[in-house]
């Protein structure tokens, strides 16, 4: 059993990852926001806030809700294809993206979105009860979250289930050896391509992000994939995406997959039409022909765009439709069956049969 943090009132622990400063403010070192609080003031995410002179997470044991997933839908295409994640988040985010598809959850400024409770040992054997191979932190960013994710990976860890964070990689050099030292796997929201577009759309700094993707590739063991939404007129034209993958290529390397999604109009952002599927389409031939090796396309139907296929013969490795799978040409040591070429990535001998399938499931708290 994982012992879960002491809890100062429902909801809160003690943070870690902060200092005090000479100005009697106390600073949160857990993302490059780098927010100082005065007496109980709360930082941009709104869950971190400043008592008795230090911080606090106040969604500790709190989530929005929990759901089992395809791991696809996170998206992973190359981690345990096939097979289960459940799913949560809490409230609140460290990006104030104008964007945001989960804005109800990642904005929410009130407790009341949070209307599940669960401690670590709960998360997992919820897992552990419903066959799940991955929990996965997402819907906000689990950054903001990190005392929760961490002591919830520990506790399926205990029960060998993998873990998986979905972020935008907005996190410190010093917070994130701690948090993703107990992260197996982790999709990265790379939202575009320019500094202004952080600044103008995210309300925040570009290079953090790419940095946090080269440490990942070079200096940690997590498997990793990075995900591009894309909006007309923002961040699709043939000139960024082909900043993007130059970078992508030399620094993170053709095999870590890449998708290139479909924007849909939400939350400040009404009057932004729908990405094509052309568009996402001319981007991902783009991409391979950049040459980075598997390259796929998300929120449209497209099982092309969605398959895998070999990097060496072209064959078709792993079919997808809608998160479903269907044709399976992997052997049991996850290699071509045509030409024997490996797959970059973690799989199990067979793939799993969970399908498209979303299913909402309530765990009883133990906290």
């Amino acid at each position: 059993m994982i012992r879960s943090r002491e809890l100062i009132a429902p909801g809160v622990v003690r943070g870690e990852w902060w200092h005090p400063t000479a100005s009697g403010r106390v600073q949160c070192d857990l993302c490059p926001r780098a927010c100082k609080l005065g007496k109980g003031q709360r930082g941009f995410c709104f869950v971190r806030q400043e008592r008795d002179g230090g911080i606090v997470l106040t969604s500790y044991g709190r989530a929005s809700g929990f759901c089992i997933d395809p791991i696809e839908k996170k998206p992973l295409n190359h981690f345990y294809p096939g097979t289960s994640v459940l799913s949560f988040g809490t409230a609140g985010c460290n990006l104030g993206c104008r964007f945001c598809q989960n804005w109800d959850i990642s904005k929410a400024r009130e407790t009341d979105k949070l209307v599940d409770w669960a401690s670590p040992d709960a998360v997992a054997e919820a897992a552990a009860r419903s066959g799940c191979r991955s929990i996965a932190f997402t819907y906000n960013d689990p950054v903001i979250f990190a005392e929760y994710a961490i002591d919830c990976a520990k506790a399926a860890h205990a029960r060998g289930i993998k873990t998986v964070a979905v972020t935008a990689g907005y996190i410190t050099p010093e917070a994130r050896k701690d948090f993703y030292a107990h992260m197996d796997a982790a999709n990265v929201d790379l939202k575009a391509f320019t500094a202004q577009f952080y600044r103008k759309l995210c309300f925040a700094e570009f290079e953090p992000v790419l940095d946090t993707l080269r440490w990942l590739k070079h200096e940690s063991n997590v498997w990793f994939e990075v995900t591009t939404l894309l909006i007309p007129g923002q961040n699709d034209s043939e000139a960024e995406i082909a900043q993007l993958c130059d970078w992508f290529r030399k620094d993170l390397g053709p095999d870590v997959p890449l998708h290139f999604t479909a924007f849909h109009p939400d939350f400040k952002m009404l009057e932004t039409t729908h990405t094509p599927a052309a568009t996402l389409g001319r981007a991902r031939l783009q991409a391979l022909k950049a040459g980075l090796r598997y390259v796929y396309t998300g929120n449209v139907h497209d099982a092309k765009g969605q398959s895998t296929y070999c990097s060496h013969c072209q064959r078709l490795l792993i079919e997808r439709d809608w998160h479903e799978l269907d044709e399976w040409n992997l052997d049991g040591d996850g290699c071509c069956t045509f030409c024997g070429a490996p797959l970059a990535g973690h799989f199990d001998p067979t793939p799993g049969h969970w399908g498209r399938r979303r299913q909402r499931i309530f765990i009883r708290p133990g906290i």
